[in-house]
């Protein structure tokens, strides 16, 4: 639970985020490696006094900055090798730590023109974390989260990433409770105001399944198809949830 200067404290970081990530979709083109997008996260976020990259060292993650592409679903490595090209899919995840709060948040962007199937899961997984942001009430459980993720993903014939989920968020990265973006949650938290958690479904164009590369971070869907991925942290409010990273 957080105090209401907690949650300010809490957009700070997550205004950040949201500040990089819109220049590193900018900057992402035909011939951009997914290194040269962590370094210019780097160098933007050193210019900021107080702030830290929230993933760095985390449990061993050696960037600041998550770039998957295609049918990488989350924690991709950023490489000189992995250059992007026109038809790609791009998810970009980034976090922040300012003066010990941390700001969370994900997007997803086609490089250049996309196929139809390509665009079309782009646009889904954007309205199902928008759906599942409209499900953040007081009274409401965790299970309408997810219900609202997996009903829209599924109508339109697209799969829900079950093996990552979404958390809470505050002093530390990752906190409780654990979001699934389908099924029944264990527990079913009730959502209550003073909560703040970043919501991040996970869309599969092909089967749900995913499963993990050689460099123990990079999670990839196990048929190869595409893989789309939002994120943003959000406030239980006595009314409508507070988008603290608002793009």
């Amino acid at each position: 639970m957080k105090t209401a200067k907690e949650v300010e404290a809490l957009r700070r970081s997550n205004r950040i985020v949201v500040r990089i990530l819109k220049e590193l979709m900018e900057y992402a083109r035909p011939g951009v490696s997914t290194m040269d997008l962590e370094l210019r996260a780097r160098k933007s976020l050193g210019k900021v006094p107080n702030a830290k990259p929230a993933f760095l060292g985390y449990r061993g993650y050696p960037a600041v900055l998550c770039a998957s592409i295609n049918e990488e679903v989350v924690h991709g490595i950023p490489s000189e090798k992995r250059v992007l090209k026109e038809g790609d899919i791009l998810s970009l995840d980034f976090g922040v730590e300012l003066d010990g709060y941390f700001g969370d948040a994900a997007v997803s962007v086609p490089i250049g023109t996309v196929s139809e199937e390509k665009a079309r899961l782009l646009a889904t997984t954007r309205e199902c974390l928008e759906r599942a942001v409209a499900a953040v009430v007081p009274g409401n459980h965790l299970s309408d989260i997810a219900r609202a993720v997996q009903e829209h993903a599924e109508k339109n014939g697209f799969s829900v990433v079950y093996q990552f989920v979404g958390h809470g968020i505050g002093r530390k990265m990752h906190e409780e409770p654990q979001i699934p973006n389908c099924g029944m949650p264990r527990p079913n938290v009730k959502l209550v105001p003073g909560m703040v958690l970043a919501i991040e479904p996970m869309i599969n164009a092909g089967r749900p399944d995913v499963e993990v590369l050689e460099d123990g971070w990079t999670a990839v869907t196990a048929d190869r198809g595409p893989s789309a991925h939002f994120e943003r942290s959000v406030a239980v409010t006595p009314g409508e949830a507070d988008v603290l990273s608002a793009w």
